[in-house]
């Protein structure tokens, strides 16, 4: 059931997003494809693959209509190659779920908990008013190191999560980062929430959640280089699973943010295999 929760976000969030920023998209048998402003996306469902070869047919049918030159492709089923095409297997990557209530694993270097206050209006400083020094962000109290974190609800924050997770995963082709490419201010989107975490006041970790009625998706986890290993992106995490308690989470982990998620009551259900196209050159390859 894992993986079919994680396939099902993931899913809802592309075309929640594709619905909110006017992106074309298709719904076909056995795949989702997002023709997105930057690399177009094609989610795989989660289910065995029947007929490869109608569902090949079919993605071309798409590539081609939509003159697509760029493309992700995530196989839940591990089962089909795209070689042939012209697309390059990237990553295989774990597709991980937290049940609700699931334990967290102490982190070694025993980081106290930040607050977090998940109620309505609960990005308010202690005392009802936002934290000085451009702290909009905040879980009631900021913690003895310095770290705050909370539900980005103004422009400024959301101008801040946007910079964080452009420049913090990073995301290239965003490159430098200018306010609106990845999150446009006009877009509001269903089910989804941003969370951010300030440490001093500046803008440390970001990430995205998803609600699709049944589970919770994270998306785009990210801390920027000068904050990392200080509890910024567990606090995001932390706040998200606060805001759901009662909904199991899913995500996608790279490899650098696996050990963070097990900790944090995460496991694996499953792998995808992630493709890309066009393929590297094969000068520039390693």
């Amino acid at each position: 059931m894992g993986v079919e929760l994680a396939v099902g976000n993931a899913a809802s969030h592309w075309t929640a997003m594709a619905r909110a920023r006017g992106w074309a998209w298709v719904d076909g048998p056995g795949f989702l494809a997002v023709r997105s402003d930057s690399a177009h996306r094609v989610l795989l469902a989660a289910q065995p693959v029947v007929d490869a070869a109608a569902l090949r047919r079919d993605l071309l049918a798409v590539f081609r209509e939509w003159d697509s030159r760029q493309l992700c492709l995530e196989d839940p089923t591990q089962s089909l190659d795209f070689t042939d095409l012209g697309f390059e297997a990237a990553l295989t990557m774990p597709m991980m779920v937290r049940d609700p209530g699931a334990p967290e694993t102490p982190s070694l270097r025993r980081r106290p908990a930040v607050p977090v206050d998940t109620t309505a209006g609960g990005t308010q400083a202690s005392g009802g008013e936002h934290a000085s020094g451009g702290q909009h962000v905040s879980g009631g109290e900021v913690s003895g190191d310095g770290l705050s974190v909370g539900e980005a609800l103004d422009e400024e924050d959301h101008a801040a999560v946007e910079r964080v997770v452009v420049e913090g995963f990073p995301i290239l082709q965003r490159l430098p980062w200018r306010r609106g490419q990845q999150f446009p201010a006009d877009a509001v989107v269903p089910g989804q929430r941003s969370w951010l975490a300030r440490v001093d006041g500046r803008p440390a970790a970001a990430c995205v959640t998803h609600d699709d009625g049944v589970a919770v998706g994270f998306y785009w986890v990210a801390t920027l280089p000068d904050f990392r290993s200080r509890g910024a992106g567990r606090a995001v995490m932390r706040a998200g699973l606060a805001a759901h308690p009662d909904r199991p989470a899913t995500l996608t982990a790279t490899l650098l943010g696996e050990p963070l998620y097990r900790r944090l009551g995460f496991t694996e259900r499953g792998l995808a295999r992630w493709w890309q196209f066009p393929a590297t050159p094969v000068e520039l390859r390693r």
